[in-house]
């Protein structure tokens, strides 16, 4: 629960139609099996008590009567038991039977809510048995055991410390339909949405219902869980599967398979959804009469997790996705520079190429624009400025990438430049100190911008989102260009496109590519060592890319506090960093973006590629003077 996760189980305990108990029995064990796990939410199957299929037998007394003395034995069982436990069964009220879930917490029933929009179609021939609760009021009751109840369909139950942590109800066939008490209930402050259901399976209807729920979620920016009625029901017209499914904001958590008979599990994250609504423009809160709120109590601890966090977020594991999001991207690299190239009547465009992996994309992405104007690639040109960090092996990558291209290379010697410079401010070329190494970046922007003038051209920038957040750049040097193609792409995601193009490159070309994929990241601004190579590694200056882009992410994207970042980090790179690698780091990361948002706040413009863009023209808006003091504070007990 710390940090915002509440861990939630779906669960298909074995039925058997009209025992209810056998099946009382079976929601007995699950409960058990939650309350180890430390579960913060168990939701059972609709009608699970007396199992869905019962079908003319819910008029039977006998039936009801069972079900209403079942609730009353899970209502004793949830004493000094730790899950929130939701069940469905048939009640009756005021002379109708209503299809119905009941929420229960430490021997206690906080509410009921009952179904909605109820099918009367095919298989499903409901309305036969239970009633509609669309003309239920908010503040109705029912009276259960000598108590007066909750009881609606608009009920929302929320933690009475953790005001994030707040769910509703929905159940069955209310998820299809057009107007759901979802949206509602969301619109009023539920998180997350629990449906409690019994849809039997039919080809193609698995990925119906993932459809479904995935939208769902998207849609009002909840968690949306369903419970599906095990393989225990009838089978004369149908077939249960069991099929549980765990979303959150349109991306499924846990699932367990159709026919798999498995529980799902994971942990919600109600302070990303918070998060997510307040940034959310589209998302219309409101608070209505209608609509019922529950306080319930349940003791705060430190959910273990079991939710799978992407070791870069940036970049989507599933190949295929991958090559797409590729592939978008470098088509709105190069059409975006299309247009500002157009726009401005530019004859050619100038680069500075040093034979890494960021201007290399660069170049990628100017001959694509150049290929989509029908235009001579012979018109982008491509410097090299080798200076007193420059190896041998990054400028020959440089060269052979210019003549496998087909673009025009120029070579620009900036070393006695520099030293003139060095001169001309009373600077020793042998203090190797900051002015050293921007005095270097800073005559290379400069050398840039004025061949571009000469030429009619722009300067296109090289740099990375992930150099951006870390403020890895020399202010109006490798910081400032005419238009930044890579501005929103992070370094690993950098890595990925260069590699895919590679993969799909003729020989020369694929050759090069690879060795530059294999080049360590050097801004390469320091003297190479005795052997001739690199000696200024940026990754053991500022750490590890991968570690800053997960930081990033979490970050922008999801407000996370640092701490936060740090469980999450530890939890996901566990086995690859250990904590206080990470710790390091991690503060290394706050205090960089913070100090640094002055070169972000003046920055030229480039193609938005993700959700996650730090240009100061709307996506991302701060101060530059803004104190880091909360979030470093944040970390000083961690460690």
């Amino acid at each position: 629960m710390k940090d915002g996760f509440i861990k939630i189980a779906a669960v298909s305990p074995n039925t058997v139609v009209a025992d209810t108990k056998f099946n009382t029995n079976q929601i007995k064990k699950a409960i058990d099996d939650a309350n180890e796990q430390k579960v913060n939410i168990l939701l059972l199957p609709e009608l699970c008590v007396t199992a869905c299929t019962c079908g003319d037998l819910f008029y039977s007394d006998a039936i009801q009567t069972s079900a209403v003395e079942a609730l009353k034995k899970i209502k004793s069982f949830t004493v000094d038991k730790f899950p929130v436990v939701v069940a469905g069964l048939p009640l009756k009220h005021n002379s109708k039977l209503y299809n119905c879930a009941a929420v229960i917490a430490n021997g206690s029933i906080l509410g009921i809510t009952a179904k909605e929009n109820i099918a009367s179609f095919s298989e499903y021939y409901n309305q036969r048995q239970f009633t509609s609760s669309v003309n239920i009021k908010a503040d109705s009751v029912l009276c259960f055991d000598g108590e007066n109840i909750p009881f609606s369909n608009r009920l929302i139950f929320r933690h009475s410390v953790m005001e994030n942590y707040s769910f509703g109800i929905e159940i069955g066939e209310d998820l299809f339909a057009s107007v759901s008490p979802a949206s509602e209930l969301c619109a009023n402050g539920a998180n997350i949405i629990l449906n409690p259901s019994s849809s039997n399976e039919t080809t193609g209807k698995a990925e119906q219902r993932r459809l479904f729920i995935k939208t769902a979620s998207a849609k009002n920016i909840c968690a949306y869980i369903t419970s599906n009625a095990s393989m225990g029901e009838a089978t004369g017209d149908t077939v249960f599967s069991a099929h549980n499914i765990i979303a959150e904001n349109g991306s499924i958590l846990s699932e367990s398979a159709p026919f798999e008979m498995k529980n799902a599990v994971s942990e919600i994250d109600v302070n990303k959804l918070s998060s997510a609504r307040i940034k959310s423009n589209l998302f219309r809160s409101k608070e209505e009469s209608n609509v019922q709120t529950i306080l319930f109590e349940q003791e705060i601890i430190d959910t273990s997790l079991s939710r799978k966090f992407a070791l870069n977020p940036f970049v989507p594991e599933n190949k295929t996705e991958l090559n797409e999001k590729i592939e978008t991207i470098l088509k709105i690299q190069a059409f975006g520079l299309k247009k500002r190239l157009e726009h401005a009547r530019s004859d050619s465009a100038v680069i500075g190429i040093s034979g890494g992996l960021d201007s290399c994309l660069a170049l990628l992405a100017t001959v694509n624009a150049f290929d989509l104007m029908k235009a001579d690639r012979k018109k982008i040109i491509a410097v090299t400025m080798p200076c007193f960090g420059t190896s041998e092996r990054t400028h020959d990558n440089a060269v052979k990438m210019c003549e496998s291209l087909g673009v025009t290379l120029r070579e620009v010697n900036i070393k006695e430049a520099v030293n003139i410079h060095f001169r001309d401010i009373e600077h020793s070329s042998d203090v190797h100190d900051v002015t050293y190494e921007n005095a270097q970046a800073r005559e290379r922007t400069q050398v840039l911008m004025d061949i571009a003038n000469k030429e009619n051209g722009m300067v296109i920038g090289t740099g990375d989102l992930s150099e951006l957040a870390l403020g890895w750049a020399t202010y109006n040097g490798d910081h400032m260009s005419m238009y930044s193609v890579n501005a929103d792409i992070t370094k690993t995601m950098v890595r990925h496109i260069v590699q895919y193009i590679a993969e799909n490159s003729e020989n020369a070309l694929k050759e090069v590519l690879l060795d530059i994929l294999d080049t360590p990241v050097s801004p390469e601004l320091l003297p190479t060592d005795n052997q001739g190579k690199i000696a200024q590694k940026t990754e053991d200056l500022v750490g590890p890319y991968e570690l800053h882009d997960f930081f990033l992410y979490h970050h922008i994207e999801n407000a996370f506090s640092p701490s936060k970042i740090y469980r999450i980090a530890k939890y996901t790179f566990d086995g690859i960093y250990d904590g206080e690698t990470i710790l390091k780091w991690l503060k290394t990361f706050m205090r960089r973006f913070f100090i640094q948002q002055f070169k972000r706040s003046c920055l030229p413009d480039g193609p938005k590629t993700s959700s996650v863009s730090l240009s100061p023209r709307g996506d991302w808006n701060m101060p530059s003077d803004a104190s880091f003091e909360l979030w470093v504070k944040d970390l000083e007990n961690i460690g």
